[in-house]
């Protein structure tokens, strides 16, 4: 089957460009690895517009109604390997649970969002999942009554500490910046809460355990003083890397963003990205929902016109 339009994502972006999709009739399909990505994983959100608190989670929930109330349920499991042209049609090559699977499409909308980014030194690989987690939300309940510490200095790490306040007994803060970075409100929450120590201005070296990661090691920038750190868990939230990698039809950036332009189109006619994935800054949940929107109805303009 040639579908006319293939969304390939499962977050925000996702869920908006589905939702228009519908509502436009168009015959098309919603792939995805997973559904609620970076979505799924934040803690609280109080900057979406109509929610004044809510939860990743449950924001997710929500998302996932809204495209059942349409009929439109994403298929999940499904990672795309390989976007290719042929023809005037997209050729898109996956894995599904461990199968080769090929779709065929007139348009396709990127909308996958990005991975967190790792730090790359000794013990990580080897305690990923055994102590050293990526997902604050998933893994933090796993660590109640513990001592834990959060290795980042931005949104996503001050989410990650004020959550985590609340189940474990100690939690650590540390970042290679001199001062946190992020919104201020979340800083202030962070400072105020006696439970969360912050360690500035220093390079995480090591994370070093037996069995369990058990610890970590970091350098003083200033003093270059090496000093060891007793903690049961380690959360990294240093940023987040593009999910791109399926694709190399389209122009990107040097972060491996893809470049569109305010329509969401990229340099591939028929071919759109929306969301984190892209290189429009400010990576907000309700700035990714407007660019899966806009991507949506640029597909269906260029489907009308070709």
């Amino acid at each position: 089957m040639v579908y006319e339009l293939i969304i390939v994502g499962g977050s925000a972006s996702a869920v908006a460009a589905g939702i228009y999709a519908a509502r436009r009739k168009l015959n098309f399909i919603i792939i995805s690895k997973d559904f609620g990505g970076e979505v799924a994983n934040s803690g609280e959100i109080e900057n979406y517009p109509g929610f004044v608190k809510t939860t990743g989670i449950e924001l997710s929930e929500k998302f996932k109604k809204h495209l059942a109330s349409h009929n439109v349920f994403p298929e999940t499991g499904i990672e795309v390997k390989n976007i290719k042209q042929e023809n005037n049609r997209f050729i898109l090559e996956a894995d599904k649970i461990g199968k080769a699977v090929v779709y065929e499409a007139k348009s396709v909308i990127i909308a996958t969002g990005v991975r967190p980014r790792q730090l790359g030194i000794p013990g990580e690989e080897k305690f990923r999942g055994k102590g050293v987690s990526y997902c604050t939300v998933c893994d933090g309940p796993l660590f109640r009554n513990k001592i834990v510490a959060t290795i980042g200095g931005g949104n996503s790490a001050l989410e990650s500490v004020l959550m985590l306040s609340q189940i474990a007994s100690k939690v650590y803060l540390i970042t290679i910046n001199s001062e946190l970075a992020g919104e201020n409100t979340l800083i202030d929450k962070v400072k105020a809460d006696k439970k969360i120590e912050i360690i500035c201005n220093v390079n995480t070296k090591k994370i070093i355990g037996e069995q369990l990661g058990g610890g970590l090691e970091y350098k003083e920038k200033e003093s270059s003083q090496t000093k060891r750190l007793k903690v049961d868990g380690i959360f990294v939230h240093i940023g987040h890397l593009p999910n791109s990698q399926m694709v190399d039809l389209t122009e990107k950036n040097k972060f491996g963003e893809i470049i569109v332009d305010r329509l969401g189109q990229t340099n591939i006619g028929g071919l759109f990205a929306a969301g984190d994935v892209t290189d429009i800054p400010y990576k907000q949940i309700a700035i990714a929902t407007g660019m899966g929107v806009t991507a949506a109805l640029s597909a269906v303009s260029y489907l009308n016109s070709n």
